[in-house]
């Protein structure tokens, strides 16, 4: 019974999950109600709060199923133990530009997250979260740089720091444009040259080149 019981609440939390990603995509985050969400997966807005303290934390758990299939990959780039880390993180942003491209839901959350999502007054813990989200993405591929840097796979005077940011913000806009115009490029097609082109930006770039860098400190 204790079993059933648990199965029961998980395929709860599932459908509310599915509903939510609809609701959102069809109408955007602002303008969707929990109410709204209660309907379509045709449960009571009681059994929301059971799973989810609020509208934030409905989306956040949308989000975090994007990540789940990359955190191995990410996890390797970042162990100091790994021999290829630059592979690692090569493998992880083709992968993430193909399953965007081909794959309905991890697009569907994307264009949510791009394009129908608004910071109102009711998101404000969900603006914190995603500053919290972005600036620790930014130390960890910092860190799988550095990795890199002291493997040989990239200069020794690499700012690992200032790399992060132009790898993040690269990564983000190249998502953010093919999910608004799609038609503008073939994202899965070319998925593996443009990830090569950031790769190059960060071997040879001056701009990021720092010479009191070296210690492979992800802080500098």
């Amino acid at each position: 019974m204790v079993r059933r019981t648990k199965e029961e609440a998980q395929e709860t939390r599932r459908q509310i999950l599915e509903a939510a990603e609809q609701a959102f995509f069809e109408r955007g985050v602002s303008r969707t109600t929990l109410a709204d969400i209660a309907a379509l997966a045709g449960v009571t807005r009681g059994a929301i709060y059971w799973h989810f303290s609020n509208k934030a934390d409905l989306v956040q758990a949308m989000l975090d199923s994007l990540h789940e299939p990359l955190e191995e990959m990410a996890r390797a780039s970042e162990s100091a133990d790994e021999l290829d880390p630059l592979g690692w993180t090569r493998k992880l942003l083709v992968h993430l530009f193909q399953q965007v491209a081909m794959d309905p839901k991890t697009r569907r959350i994307n264009e949510i997250l791009f394009h129908k999502f608004e910071f109102t007054d009711e998101m404000c813990d969900m603006r914190r979260q995603r500053q919290f989200v972005w600036l620790d993405a930014n130390e960890r591929i910092a860190l799988a740089l550095s990795n890199a840097s002291r493997q040989g796979q990239l200069p020794a005077t690499l700012n690992p720091h200032r790399g992060a940011i132009c790898l993040h913000a690269y990564i983000h806009g190249i998502l953010g444009q093919w999910l608004l115009v799609p038609d503008s490029f073939p994202l899965f097609q070319d998925a593996e040259r443009l990830v090569d082109t950031v790769l190059d930006m960060l071997r040879y770039s001056p701009a990021l080149r720092d010479p009191s860098t070296g210690s492979g400190d992800p802080r500098v």
